[in-house]
């Protein structure tokens, strides 16, 4: 019986997860889904995604293939209604596309986009989704020193110790601050990313805004690929997976 290879694309809510990848402790949006998947084709379906989000993070699009033995036409017309039926609310599977066997969610994806909310005053319609910061901020200064950014490609001091990555070295395409009514949004893409790195550059760009280290500090702590001289990572709220591009999907598609 021919396998076929699909690819699906969702958003989730990951307050309440573990984060993205199946594991022995605590509920994980690709558990959700694997089981999701398995009931609704009727045989075990587990899924490779095109990342890892860590507890609290969330995403507007997410990717993930899996592989599905023999083709039932009924199962594969208009399959998310019947998929989000089984998938908690804060997960939504948007749609369900036959790919090439060898597509892959994670190693053919060519750039990835994240964006960092943060906002100034308590707002209960923010929480778990944006951080509350309390303070001031040199905007400015900060874009100016993200810039440095696009001209590094190790990002070790950036990067979660262990994490058994064969390199730290990340194309950074585009980063910048801009203003938002009551708060800012952090907006970064480049080829990879790195476990905790947004988190960490968002945090070291605070430090530059609130004026207690400057852009040759940030240059420093580059050259140094010592993750302890970086500043700490911000809380997982208010990171978004935005976008993840591939060269066999339209952005219109």
């Amino acid at each position: 019986m021919e396998t076929k290879r699909y690819f699906v694309e969702l958003s989730y809510n990951g307050t309440n997860f573990h984060g993205w990848q199946t594991q022995p402790n605590g509920i994980t949006v690709q558990q959700c889904l694997d089981k999701a998947l398995s009931t609704y084709f009727r045989q075990e379906v587990v899924s490779l995604g095109c990342g890892r989000t860590d507890a609290g993070v969330h995403a507007t699009q997410f990717y993930a293939h899996f592989d599905l033995l023999g083709s039932n036409t009924k199962l594969l017309t208009n399959p998310e209604k019947g998929i989000n039926a089984l998938l908690p609310y804060s997960i939504a599977v948007l749609r369900v596309f036959e790919v090439a066997n060898d597509a892959h969610a994670r190693f053919d994806a060519t750039a990835r986009e994240y964006k960092y909310y943060l906002h100034f005053r308590k707002d209960p319609f923010k929480l778990d989704r944006s951080w509350l910061y309390k303070g001031k901020l040199d905007v400015a200064k900060m874009n100016e020193t993200a810039q440095i950014l696009l001209q590094h490609t190790d990002f070790s001091c950036f990067s979660k110790s262990n994490t058994q990555t064969f390199t730290n070295n990340c194309k950074i395409s585009y980063a910048k601050f801009e203003q938002e009514v009551g708060g800012l949004v952090f907006t970064i893409k480049a080829d990879r990313f790195l476990r905790n790195m947004v988190r960490a550059i968002v945090g070291t760009l605070v430090m530059v805004g609130r004026g207690d280290i400057e852009m040759a500090d940030v240059e420093e702590i580059l050259e140094s690929k010592n993750r302890s001289k970086a500043g700490q990572s911000v809380p997982a709220c208010g990171l978004y997976l935005v976008a993840v591009e591939y060269p066999y999907i339209k952005c219109d598609d």
